[in-house]
């Protein structure tokens, strides 16, 4: 069950992709995060409601930092599927799983003592899988390079490694007992007041029901995504579920293709799958390395 809850969370949020790639083309990234926020806080309170979940929690600043950093990640990958390819985008996010395997052999190798048995080459083929991801980042940055598009890969790589940090927070609230929804809850409401201050700073643009019409299946699909997810990592993720979540890149490579047309070259795709490659080794390796380490959910 856990594995279907993953498949319907990656193909929910491959479909939100989708609409905020529409959206952008008439709204910034700051509406379109103050607008999924603001959908997913109804949606999620509903849900609640109907499952009588309790929105008191006891870990109030667990959550406030949850939604900091998953509010940055959300953010810099918004923006980069307004930018990019929706394939490029949504596999540069999808490198959390590299990212998280980069701070075990980085913790690994700071902890390092000879004198304890262990080599400094332990951690080897974990950080040969964390150097094939980025030789991956560097395939598929090299279009965007071609195509003045580097500032947004950058952010969409940025995406990626504040998406590792909020998985660590969303499985540590887990273990704590937190219900998904009310995870999810927390976090809806964090994505409206950022969105809210960045509109503040970037504007508002010219409303149009026409338009607005991408608004809504935002904040549903991201909440029905985010709610899949954390429900299969809450439940204690296997290998084959934290494998599962790279099937989003394929559906939103689907999408691209399909709907945008969009025009990735070969070295492009090579480097996408040697990212999925990379980042499902090291999701396999790391759970060798270190069992207690966090698995992602988006």
């Amino acid at each position: 069950m856990q594995a279907l809850w993953m498949l319907l969370g990656a193909a929910f949020f491959a479909t939100m992709g989708v609409c905020v790639k529409f959206g952008s083309e008439h709204f910034n990234s700051a509406e379109l995060v103050f607008y999924r926020g603001l959908v997913g806080l109804v949606f999620l309170a509903i849900i609640a409601k109907q499952q009588k979940v309790s929105l008191r929690t006891k870990y109030p600043g667990m959550h406030l930092w949850r939604s900091f950093i998953g509010v940055s990640s959300l953010s810099a990958w918004f923006y980069a599927i307004a930018h990019l390819p929706l394939a490029t985008a949504m596999t540069l996010n999808y490198m959390s799983s590299v990212w998280i395997a980069a701070f075990i052999v980085g913790g690994s190798l700071v902890n390092w003592n000879p004198q304890d048995g262990r080599s400094a080459w332990s951690q080897g083929p974990l950080a040969m899988s964390v150097i094939a991801g980025f030789a991956g980042v560097v395939m598929m940055l090299r279009p965007t390079v071609e195509q003045n598009q580097i500032f947004a890969g950058l952010i969409g790589l940025m995406s990626g490694f504040g998406a590792a940090f909020a998985y660590m927070q969303v499985m540590a609230l887990g273990r704590l007992g937190e219900p998904a929804a009310r995870t999810v809850f927390y976090f809806a409401i964090g994505t409206s007041v950022a969105g809210l201050i960045g509109m503040a700073v970037a504007g508002v643009s010219e409303w149009n029901w026409q338009h607005a019409v991408w608004l809504l299946p935002v904040g549903v699909f991201a909440s029905l995504g985010q709610l899949c997810m954390t429900r299969a990592y809450s439940q204690g993720a296997t290998l084959v579920v934290a494998n599962l979540q790279y099937s989003g890149i394929v559906f939103a490579a689907l999408y691209s293709l399909l709907l945008f047309g969009d025009d990735i070259p070969l070295i492009g795709w090579a480097g996408m799958a040697l990212i999925v490659v990379s980042g499902m080794t090291a999701t396999l390796l790391r759970a060798r390395a270190a069992p207690n380490a966090p698995a992602e959910e988006h």
